[in-house]
């Protein structure tokens, strides 16, 4: 891992700026720190990934300051030494810039020297934990990231904070926790009064804030552009992009991904920028939902030839439609996968680059992933090739800080090596450990890696090997997962719990005998409340997931999963998540929707779920 100390980092960003300037902000080097009283703001607990609201919410008086304040108050509490390097970034969303102002108030007022922010203070989260693992100036022991994923930007819509740590991963539980403590019982915040910093700014320009604190604009794409070169082939890739029959397509949603999609896949892998949908960020993400899936990435899902059930149009001709196509979300860790015709499930996906690791050098060149993992709601598709390749794996709860233990056991706690490691989330994260984050960019590369690899042998103008051939040759050698999600997003919270309870208690505490048999031939067998105890550091996770084991008609297993969603700003999303085993190979070109209908339609029923939250259907189907 390269490391780059405080003199050569900014050498490195003085060579990417034709004009270098260090302004004092007005009374900046003179500038009094103020310590102003406020008081505790109840609902400030962090979920999964961080604080998430409604944007009015933030803006609202000393939402922000007092959120900052208690960060660094638990960081300053767990850090040593005090905290003194830290990155601020954003996807680009609504109140992005107001709110980083405001943060480099708190932190210059608390005496952070060194404060790092991308020009035009867009960043991907992926790029925010490559530059905190690599660009060591001090050292930098984190970064605040203003994001709230893939959820809505723009007035009325939401805003959120989250955390990295040294390691460039999400703060751990124990944080966030602290975290919410602090933010119940603060009394004052620490701020400066200066001027805005200019984002804009050239890389390498510095502001003096205050004597002991500056601010610098630092390029946001060398140190994870650097990861990426350390995991991929680059100069194959740009040999396999030159293919007269290859084409990839990227919607960027938008987002934050957008910039890092062009930079890597147009200028250094030589794609056309015709290859590119949606990579300028906007404020509210064109007025669109940045989630990479099937509905609310229509555009790119219509140009792969798919239905909005993911399965190929038959009125579309294939021949015209890009071999690869892909999509990030709003902070650009997340993605979607298809290929022509056909959509790869993130499970699926997550499976087959594992079975796939000699195509992608980051596992080649060390003999393989030492270990893979995905959170309990993914599908079991990843257990059948891990086991049958020989490589341990893990069954974590939903968030990626839990990857990060399994990734950082040798670096952190000095256990087990488990590196290279492979993870992944069924909400179309996926990621290794050259960062600490899931990352969107770093699936688009594998997957083109693995192209890359089926075609070696095929001559230039022959058919080349599709991403349709490698999904359904995985079909026939492991069997199909079947698998979709519904969400019911806004449901009332306290229906939300009930539905939950009634589940709880009458199977989980209860029996699966007290659940009829019907004529559909699916037969509850038990259910399980799912707990986690990291195999790392020892930590309990409870009250993860409600699970549903059913046997089907055919004898092949089946389980649905139900589960609260921690990342939504308002309301509850109660998500259910259907998975059904099929070993025959003439069952797999169903659509996966249609596949599960009699499973969910069993479901629900036995979960009473109409009547306990009075929703005849769910919001979205991915």
């Amino acid at each position: 891992m390269t490391r780059l100390h405080l003199p050569l980092l900014l050498t490195t960003l003085l060579q990417c700026s034709t004009t270098t300037t260090t302004t004092a902000l007005a009374a900046g080097a003179s500038t009094v720190t103020r310590e102003v009283p406020t008081s505790p703001i109840s609902g400030m607990k962090p979920g999964t990934s961080g604080l998430r609201k409604k944007v009015e919410v933030w803006q609202e008086g000393t939402y922000v300051e007092n959120f900052i304040q208690s960060l660094v108050d638990v960081a300053n509490d767990s850090d040593d030494p005090s905290l003194d390097t830290v990155i601020v970034a954003g996807d680009g969303r609504y109140y992005n810039d107001e709110a980083m102002q405001k943060i480099v108030r708190v932190l210059a007022g608390n005496g952070v020297s060194n404060i790092w922010i991308p020009r035009f203070g867009i960043m991907s989260t992926p790029a925010v934990s490559a530059a905190i693992r690599r660009c060591e100036g001090g050292k930098a022991q984190g970064g605040i990231v203003l994001t709230a994923s893939h959820n809505p930007g723009g007035p009325g819509e939401d805003f959120g904070i989250k955390y990295n740590e040294a390691l460039g991963q999400p703060a751990a539980e124990e944080f966030t926790d602290a975290l919410y403590e602090k933010t119940m019982s603060i009394s004052s915040f620490k701020t400066v009064d200066s001027e805005d910093v200019d984002f804009s700014a050239s890389v390498g320009s510095t502001f003096q804030i205050t004597d002991s604190s500056t601010v610098t604009i630092m390029d946001p794409f060398d140190c994870y552009l650097e990861s990426l070169k350390d995991c991929f082939d680059f100069d194959k890739l740009r040999q396999f992009a030159k293919r007269n029959n290859f084409s990839l397509l990227f919607d960027g949603m938008h987002g934050a991904g957008g910039p890092f999609a062009k930079r890597v896949l147009v200028n250094e892998i030589g794609l056309p920028e015709t290859s590119l949908l949606r990579a300028n960020p906007l404020p509210d993400f064109g007025k669109g939902h940045p989630d990479p899936n099937l509905t609310y990435a229509s555009d790119l899902v219509k140009k792969m030839g798919l239905t909005p059930e993911g399965v190929a149009d038959p009125a579309v001709d294939i021949e015209g439609i890009p071999n690869l196509g892909a999509a990030n979300d709003g902070d650009g860790d997340r993605n979607l996968i298809a290929g022509k015709g056909v959509f790869v499930t993130p499970s699926d996906s997550l499976a087959i680059i594992l079975d796939n690791w000699e195509a992608i050098p980051h596992f080649a060149k060390r003999g393989g992933p030492k270990g893979a993992a995905r959170s309990m709601p993914s599908s079991a598709a990843l257990d059948v090739v891990a086991k049958a390749r020989n490589i341990p794996f893990f069954v974590t709860p939903t968030g990626w800080k839990f990857f990060g233990n399994l990734m950082s056991s040798k670096e952190l706690f000095d256990n087990t090596d488990y590196t290279p490691f492979l993870c992944g989330e069924e909400s179309f994260g996926t990621g290794s450990d050259h960062i600490r984050e899931k990352d969107g960019l770093w699936a688009v590369l594998a997957w083109m890696s693995i192209l890359m690899k089926a075609n070696e042998n095929v001559k230039e103008g022959d058919p080349l090997v599709e991403v349709k051939d490698i999904v359904t040759n995985h079909w026939a050698k492991y069997g199909r997962h079947f698998y979709c999600r519904y969400d019911y997003e806004g449901v009332d919270s306290d229906l939300a719990n009930d539905l939950m309870d009634f589940i709880r208690n009458n199977y989980v505490e209860g029996s699966a005998d007290s659940c009829e048999a019907d004529d559909s031939g699916i037969n509850l067998i038990d259910a399980i409340e799912f707990g986690y105890t990291d195999p790392v550091d020892g930590s309990k996770a409870t009250n993860q997931g409600l699970i549903l084991n059913f046997n089907l008609s055919s004898g092949d297993p089946a389980r649905v999963v139900f589960r609260l969603s921690g990342t939504g700003s308002a309301g509850a999303t109660i998500r259910m998540y259907l998975e059904q085993y099929e070993k025959d190979s003439s069952k797999h070109d169903q659509a996966a929707p249609l596949a599960l209908k009699d499973l969910a339609n069993r479901v629900l029923k036995v979960v009473k779920f109409e009547q306990i939250t009075g929703r005849d259907a769910p919001t979205v189907i991915t």
